[in-house]
């Protein structure tokens, strides 16, 4: 169970992790700046189970990878949002940060609200009602690099044909 961070549309890059920190790849220091401009609560408050809800274009701007592992270091057990620029959501794939479309979700939720992610059956449970939320379902091949937590211990622990 975690507690909903919602966000708007147009969410980019340097809101998530501004460019300033960038001169580091060490998880941990990511973590302590996601979205310290943005939302200077969330490095302070955000918990691991903590899920992010937002709108449109989740990750425009720079193609870094920086975003989503500061997002995953932080505790953040997935992203659902409308829609996603598609290099973040490539790069959130390749370090193991569960990413889903959801057009209904961002409408439907509030922010602080607590919800379950089940990544089985591809939806969201409020915990207060048990309502759920459905969220468009990824390849099985997708899901394998998320187990594995990214793409590269992926290929180190399998083989390239176990994606399919």
């Amino acid at each position: 169970m975690g507690k909903v961070w919602k966000f708007g549309n147009d969410i980019n890059t340097d809101e998530i992790i501004p460019g300033r920190y960038n001169i580091t790849t060490d998880p941990k220091v990511l973590a302590r700046h996601c979205f310290c401009e943005a939302r200077p609560d969330f490095p302070l408050q955000v918990k691991p189970g903590d899920l992010i809800v937002a709108g449109e274009n989740f990750g425009c701007g720079s193609s870094r990878e920086h975003a989503p592992v500061a997002l995953k270091a932080s505790g953040v057990k997935a992203v659902v949002a409308h829609s996603f620029a598609r290099i973040f959501y490539r790069n959130a794939i390749n370090v193991g940060l569960p990413v889903f479309i959801s057009a209904e979700i961002v409408t439907q939720v509030k922010d602080g609200q607590e919800m379950e992610i089940d990544l089985e059956k591809f939806c969201l449970q409020e915990a207060k009602t048990g309502g759920t939320f459905p969220l468009q379902p990824l390849p099985p091949f997708i899901l394998k690099i998320f187990q594995a937590g990214g793409i590269v211990p992926f290929l180190k622990g399998g083989k390239l044909e176990d994606l399919y």
